[in-house]
């Protein structure tokens, strides 16, 4: 794993942003088109508005996913992810993506067979992705299934990361944040060609370490980043505070 560490979140989302776009640039100039996966969280919403700013992107020709969605919430829910993609993202882009893939926690069963079908045509070139306190990546709370053959799956969410939604805001108590979850699965994000992954803030701290100094365990889920030969990881100095190396 590629460790990059900047002295604050501002200077590591634009750097993991101007890292992303030179990858993007050189899929479309090989390619003519890429397929992209965006995570949607406080942690990433700064990168997210430097990638919209990056110059000479061809968004016309970018198709783009994203990691999860709360089953059952409803679109307009701030804590969506949908409408949080929408208001942090795809609003600032210069100009509509060529196809955006919403993960639709209304209708789970029929997205569930949706997107299969449509990833299994596809190579995902760039993911950008982050890391919950518990080490989830997506929604996949350890311990993470490492080995399904499934795009995305239903999940159930734990205390922890429950509990990193009501503290963060999203929900007015811990027993409204929602128990279930769509997820893309971890094969499918280790499937992407790059990995950027994008984890600020000192709360963070003890799951870097563990994602980065402990054994590749399902019961932390980021550590199987350690053995993806194009994941760069962008930390701040307070994520990166408990790293021995």
């Amino acid at each position: 794993m590629d460790l990059r560490i900047y002295p604050n979140k501002t200077e590591l989302s634009k750097n993991a942003a101007q890292y992303g776009a030179e990858i993007l640039r050189n899929v479309l100039q090989e390619k003519g088109e890429a397929n992209i996966v965006v995570a949607t969280a406080p942690s990433q919403f700064e990168m997210l508005k430097y990638l919209a700013q990056a110059p000479n992107i061809a968004w016309n020709k970018v198709n783009i996913f994203h990691l999860d969605e709360y089953v059952g919430l409803p679109i307009a829910h701030k804590a969506g992810f949908r409408l949080n993609l929408k208001l942090n993202f795809l609003d600032l882009l210069p100009s509509a993506p060529a196809q955006f893939f919403p993960v639709d926690g209304d209708h789970a069963e029929a997205f569930l067979t949706s997107i299969q079908a449509i990833l299994k045509q596809r190579t995902i070139d760039l993911a950008f992705i982050g890391v919950g306190e518990n080490g989830h990546i997506a929604f996949n709370d350890p311990p993470a299934d490492f080995t399904t053959d499934r795009a995305f799956k239903i999940v159930k969410l734990d205390q922890a990361c429950r509990n990193q939604q009501y503290t963060e805001g999203w929900f007015p108590t811990l027993d409204a944040v929602p128990t279930t979850a769509l997820s893309m699965t971890v094969p499918q994000i280790f499937s992407s060609k790059v990995i950027v992954n994008v984890v600020p803030d000192e709360r963070k701290a003890l799951a870097v370490k563990s994602m980065v100094e402990g054994p590749v365990t399902p019961d932390c889920p980021a550590s199987i980043l350690q053995t993806h030969a194009g994941c760069v990881t962008f930390l701040d100095e307070f994520s990166a505070s408990l790293l021995k190396k």
